[in-house]
Formats: C-alpha cells, structure tokens, sequence
C-alpha cells in the first residue's frame, strides 16, 4: 500500500511537475512569440516607417531634383536660346554683310561691264565709222582716180579720133585740091594748047 501511495504520489508529482513545466514551456513559448511578433510588428512598423519615410524623402528628392533639373534646363534651355539667339543674330548680320558686300561687288561688276560695254560699243563704232571714213576715202580717191583715168582716156581718145579725124580731113580735103588743081590745070593746059593750034 504504501509503494502504491507513494507511486501514486510521484505519479501526480510528475504530472504537475510536465503540467507546471508545460504550462511555463507554454508561457515562455507565449511569451517569446509575443515578443517575436511584437518585434516581427516593431520591425515591420519601422520597416514601413522607413519605406515610408524613404519613399517621401525620395519623393522630395525627386521632386527637388525634378525642380532643379528643370530649372537647370529652362536655365540651360534659356542660356542655349540666348547663345542661339546671339549666333544668330551674328550668322544673320554676317549674311547681311555678305549679301551686301556680294550686291555691291555684283553692282560695281555691272557697272563695270557696262562702262565695257558703252567703251566697246564705241571702239566698235569708231571702228565702224573710221572704216566707212576709209573707205569712202578709198573710194572717193579710187573714183575720183578712176575718174581721172577715165577722163584722161576718154581726152586721149577724143585727141587722137580729133586728130585721126583731122589727118583724114586734111588728106581727103588736099587730095581734093590737088584733084580740083590737077583738073583746072589740065584743062588750063589743054586750053591753051587748043587755042595756040587754033592759031
């Protein structure tokens, strides 16, 4: 009776003892998950915090890069617009200059070409008038040379048909004298002849 009273005793000994040890295994584990999940939440509540508060510092950042990338550009775009601006304006008063320089050497070559023109169409008329003069002269003197000839011939022509003709008219009129002289004196001769037979 006894070894069963005490087996008994050590019996509920040891299950208070594995209830006791359960339930402080079972407190601590409660415990330890409580703290495991109130760290789990802690660290996840700094985690989002964190998140949270990089994703807004990030934000703010972006957004002040944003805003000073922007003003860096609208300064950049501002700046190139101005350089650009000045460029060209230079380019612009440049080409002006160039174009004024070109239509004042086109003019001054127009004008040069013209004053080339008006001296050649002169040359060329002077020419033409010297030439025309010359040949007028030319042919004034080679009529009037002509002319000369012509005449001079012509005169020579007429001396000597004149004198052909005169020489035929002095023998024709001597032959006829001399026929007229021959006849008067024949019969003179052959008058007298009768008249001293007669006698």
């Amino acid at each position: 009776m006894i070894w069963n009273n005490l087996a008994v005793v050590v019996v509920i000994v040891v299950v208070v003892v594995v209830v006791v040890v359960v339930q402080v295994v079972v407190v601590v584990v409660v415990e330890v998950v409580e703290v495991v999940v109130v760290l789990i939440v802690v660290v996840v509540v700094v985690v989002v915090v964190v998140v949270v508060v990089v994703v807004v510092v990030v934000g703010v950042v972006q957004v002040v890069i944003l805003v000073v990338l922007v003003v860096v550009v609208v300064v950049v775009v501002v700046v190139v617009v101005g350089v650009v601006q000045v460029v060209i304006l230079v380019v612009v008063v440049a080409v002006v200059v160039l174009v004024v320089k070109i239509v004042v050497v086109v003019v001054v070559i127009i004008i040069i070409v013209e004053v080339l023109v008006i001296v050649v169409l002169v040359a060329v008329v002077v020419v033409v008038v010297v030439v025309i003069v010359v040949v007028v002269v030319v042919q004034v003197r080679i009529l009037a040379v002509i002319i000369v000839v012509v005449v001079v011939v012509v005169v020579v022509v007429v001396v000597v048909l004149v004198a052909v003709v005169v020489v035929v008219v002095v023998q024709v009129v001597v032959i006829v004298v001399v026929v007229i002289v021959v006849e008067v004196v024949v019969q003179v001769v052959i008058l007298v002849v009768v008249v001293l037979v007669v006698k």
